[in-house]
């Protein structure tokens, strides 16, 4: 099962540390769960860069997760938005004009500070609600295409998608937040269990089905992370 990115582990703590809602230690072990060193590229450690971040102003950071045609979460300048690409995730602090992206090693994880240009967000509703759809219409193309037969592990996660532990997640993060985070996880799950075999598919016609059916819920379920990870557009209360 798909787990939150660095950089959205990054944005949930480092927003409560900022926001005052959790101590340095608790929000650094957070962000080390996965077992790696966290560092900047002179081997500064992340609470410096965190540092940086509150003295320019940061208020919350928030998630972006970009791919090829679609630069999610991210306004530019072009450099970051390269480097995002590449990575395929970034760490943004609006108020503070600044980016963290990740290099993620097997034992180290190198962030890279820049600076960064406003952008624009999907709200929390409207995430919510087309990843709603997405799983169902996602669900009736799939079962179109038998995938129970190819792949019964990706059907059973297409009937049950909010069936895994709530994430863990500092206090101030929204509930509805937490479980959409959750939901989206649980999509992209879907869509790499069906992916993860074109061989069974019988031609070159079918994997393109298989492909254009889970393109929507693909994208669905990062645009609901980001929302989720993203504090500028996070419900108010």
């Amino acid at each position: 099962m798909h787990t939150l990115p660095v950089s959205g582990r990054v944005a949930w703590w480092a927003t409560a540390w900022l926001r005052g809602r959790t101590v340095t230690d608790l929000a650094l072990d957070a962000v080390a769960a996965d077992g790696r060193l966290h560092c900047g590229p002179g081997g500064e450690p992340l609470v410096e860069l965190l540092g940086r971040l509150r003295a320019a102003g940061a208020t919350d950071c928030g998630l972006a997760l970009p791919v090829e045609g679609d630069p999610l979460g991210l306004g530019g300048p072009r450099e970051l938005n390269d480097l995002a690409l590449e990575h395929g995730e970034a760490v943004v602090a609006p108020a503070a004009g600044l980016a963290l992206v990740p290099d993620v090693g097997t034992e180290v994880v190198t962030w890279r500070l820049l600076p960064a240009a406003r952008r624009q967000l999907p709200d929390v509703g409207e995430t919510d609600r087309a990843l709603r759809r997405a799983i169902i219409e996602t669900a009736n193309d799939l079962a179109a295409l038998d995938v129970a037969r190819w792949r019964p592990e990706a059907a059973d996660l297409l009937m049950g998608p909010d069936r895994r532990e709530p994430l863990p997640a500092p206090e101030g993060t929204p509930a509805r937040c937490v479980e959409l985070a959750g939901r989206a996880l649980s999509a992209a799950a879907i869509v790499d269990v069906a992916l993860a075999d074109d061989g069974a598919a019988v031609s070159v016609g079918e994997i393109a089905r298989r492909r254009a059916a889970l393109d929507p819920l693909e994208r669905a379920s990062r645009r609901a992370l980001v929302a989720a990870c993203s504090p500028e557009v996070w419900p108010p209360g």
